[in-house]
């Protein structure tokens, strides 16, 4: 490329040359406008400077990348308990009590106030819940062995007697205990019934089941049923039995399975099919459940909130699974749903078996194998979901789940137990009745662990390098001895969640805590996630993160403008100031950049590309078109 300007005192703009009678002036141009502020200021009023902060993560986990502040009350996944706004502690503890055999704990169900665990080997163990600590006294002797594996139980009142009615799919057993406590023990009497029961319910003073063909029966005295209505649908294809409204408010029966939901028309003894229907799928709906105004039907990771009307039904999605998900290797199928006073609990199994494969497969995880994924306990509020547990053990399946009183304390601000099988083990967390600050909870035990990822934040403007400066912590409770608890903060860059930087370990609370990075020079990101990991070795005291706050700057890319003072006072290089005047004009009405060069320089790294962004000048009246010009250029 031949030289551009080679002469002093004229640039080359758009293909032609212009003298000028003063120097370029180079201006940056690649600012942002100053910060306008309506009422009083607030901490981002600052004008080089920008502040984003999280105290409120009752939105819950589920976003990986942030959408500027409007995630801000978001986690991307946690352990830790979210539901306190400007509170972020440890997650309540979980206590593990030793099976009483080595195999699955396949059902809970309570009966007269006792806690009653049957488990693969087909026996039912009555479970002792004041003493936790070895399967010896936890548990009593095998009470009943059963025909078959049970695959539901309830409790049900039936002509003045109490009794447990357990569905073993070649048939139900029930039994009424024999003790005036109501205990079962050994050597009460068990009746094996050889009418074909997969699931069961009680609704209209009687015992309703419905056996693998879809046939359903009722029985008004246990022992004696009668056929009702039978699901147009294939052998094997139910999934759950239970009983919610009708679009008029009245209880009736419903039937999930693998291809929809069923309601069931008692006048007229038949199943109507509902506005539900789901592709196929083997767990479809298994765990549906009844909670508030509206029935929760599981489908993979998804759950369905489903509102019958009166001409039509509302439904809508509310898993897990929406927004990001959840990080690969706590993705998985819900197997089970529960109603508690704060939360719908969802059991995640994180397991997919060896081999498993079917045309509906992105139902469940086909990043899960069967020894990465960790099954978990996840509780949603109507805002948002909440990791309860997760457990420890890679490839192991949640397979059982209850909330009862039974071991609660009435008196206190927990009354209640969430128990469920993992393994051949129950476990259970207690339950608090209300959402309350947690520095007013008394008697209340914490695990001695828990961390956070917040969600990539980039300011709205991830092709933009921004600057990070400060970090502030403002926490409670911190200490490094008696009770020793500490609050870790680190930081990874650009998505990158296989590299965490640490900032330090808060181990006092006295004042907030502020790190200033890089020695002040900062840390440039274009998307930037901390990581918070709280610890104690106190159960009764957890360390409190109020909140964190991030001091930045944004940058834009590097562009210039330059300010030049064009002497159209007399023709130049065989064109007139009328001429120049009007190739000027006609530069500003183009709607393509200009080509614009100001130093004798034979490379294209001096030649910009700019649009004529301001224009002011003097020239003559009437006939004279002499003048100056001064325009102002700019890279866009």
């Amino acid at each position: 490329m031949a030289n551009k300007v080679i002469q002093k005192n004229e640039i080359f703009l758009d293909g032609k040359y212009y003298p000028i009678n003063k120097p370029v002036q180079q201006v940056l141009t690649s600012l942002y406008p100053p910060k306008v502020t309506i009422g009083d200021t607030t901490r981002d009023s600052q004008s080089r400077a920008s502040v984003i902060s999280w105290s409120d993560f009752r939105g819950g986990i589920g976003v990986e990348n942030m959408e500027g502040a409007k995630d801000v009350d978001r986690a991307w996944w946690s352990t830790c308990t979210l539901r306190y706004k400007k509170h972020l502690v440890l997650p309540t503890k979980t206590t593990r009590v030793p099976g009483p055999v080595d195999v699955s704990l396949d059902i809970i169900q309570e009966y007269q106030g006792e806690l009653y665990c049957i488990y693969a080997d087909k026996n039912i163990y009555k479970y002792n819940s004041g003493n936790d600590a070895t399967a010896s006294v936890a548990w009593s002797s095998a009470l009943n062995e059963l025909p078959a594996t049970a695959t539901d139980a309830l409790q049900v009142r039936m002509a003045g007697n109490m009794y447990l009615v357990i569905a073993t799919g070649t048939g139900y057993t029930y039994v009424t205990a024999g003790e005036s406590d109501g205990v079962l023990i050994s050597g009460d009497t068990y009746t094996d019934d050889t009418k074909d029961t997969q699931f069961l319910a009680f609704w209209n003073d009687k015992l309703w089941g419905i056996d693998s063909t879809g046939q359903l029966w009722y029985a008004a005295t246990l022992g004696s049923e009668t056929n009702d209505a039978k699901l147009p649908l294939p052998d094997n294809h139910v999934t759950d039995l239970f009983v919610a409204r009708n679009a008029s408010g009245d209880p009736i029966l419903y039937a999930m399975t693998k291809e929809g939901l069923y309601a069931h028309d008692a006048t007229n003894a038949r199943w109507v099919e509902t506005q539900l229907a789901l592709p196929f799928h083997n767990d479809n709906g298994k765990g549906s459940v009844r909670w508030r105004d509206s029935v929760y039907i599981p489908a993979g990771l998804g759950i369905y909130k489903y509102i019958n009307g009166t001409n039509s039904a509302v439904v809508t999605i509310v898993g897990p699974d929406r927004d990001d998900g959840l990080p690969s290797d706590n993705r998985g199928k819900i197997v089970g749903l529960l109603g508690t006073h704060n939360d719908l609990i969802a059991m995640v199994d994180g397991t997919l078996a060896p081999g498993v494969a079917d045309m509906f497969g992105s139902l469940e995880s086909p990043v899960i194998s069967d020894t990465t994924g960790f099954s978990a306990i996840l509780g949603w509020n109507e805002v948002g979901w909440e990791v309860k547990w997760t457990a420890t053990e890679a490839g192991e399946s949640i397979t059982s789940s209850f909330v009862t009183d039974v071991g609660g304390n009435l008196a206190s601000t927990n009354p209640y137990r969430l128990y469920w099988g993992f393994k051949n083990d129950l476990y259970y967390q207690q339950l608090q009745s209300d959402v309350i600050n947690p520095n007013q909870i008394v008697n209340y035990n914490y695990e001695s662990t828990g961390l956070l990822y917040t969600p990539f934040f980039n300011a709205d403007q991830i092709e933009v390098d921004k600057l990070a400066l400060k970090v502030k912590v403002d926490t409670a409770n911190c200490s490094s001895s008696n009770p020793e608890a500490k609050i870790k903060v680190e930081y990874a860059l650009d998505g990158n969640e296989d590299t965490y930087y640490t900032l330090g370990t808060i181990t006092d609370s006295t004042t907030p805590t502020e790190y200033t990075l890089a020695s002040g020079v900062g840390i440039s990101f274009r998307s930037i996630q901390f990581k918070i990991t709280l610890t104690t070795d106190d159960k009764t005291v957890s360390p409190d993160m109020l909140n964190l706050t991030l001091i930045f700057r944004k940058k834009l890319d590097t562009k210039f403008g330059w300010s030049v003072n064009l002497d159209m006072t007399k023709p130049y290089k065989g064109r007139s100031p009328k001429a120049m005047r009007a190739d000027i004009l006609s530069d500003i009405d183009s709607n393509t950049l200009l080509e614009f060069t100001y130093r004798d320089d034979s490379s294209t790294n001096r030649n910009y590309y700019v649009d004529i962004i301001n224009a002011q000048g003097l020239e003559h009246t009437a006939t004279d078109e002499r003048g100056t010009t001064t325009i102002l250029v700019s890279e866009p």
